[in-house]
């Protein structure tokens, strides 16, 4: 599998990342608002961190390579 180079996916993974910058940056109020006081938190500060770094896996165009190799895992036969 080759790897390219795609803007739509640039300007996606660009939005995604700013939208995980921003849930990291204000994590306190949308803890209070959204969670209810359900979660704390640390768990609003870590998805925002994990929808950073997904953010960079789309914007790369990496995220492609990473579903193939996972499928390939799981059905060799399908994905050769």
């Amino acid at each position: 599998m080759q790897w390219t180079f795609e803007w739509g996916w640039f300007f996606g993974g660009i939005a995604i990342t700013i939208a995980g910058l921003l849930i990291v940056k204000f994590h306190r109020p949308i803890a209070d608002n959204l969670a209810g006081g359900v979660m704390n938190y640390d768990k609003v500060k870590l998805w925002g961190v994990v929808a950073t770094v997904g953010g960079f896996i789309v914007a790369s165009n990496l995220h492609t390579t990473l579903l193939y190799l996972i499928f390939h895992l799981l059905m060799p036969s399908q994905f050769p």
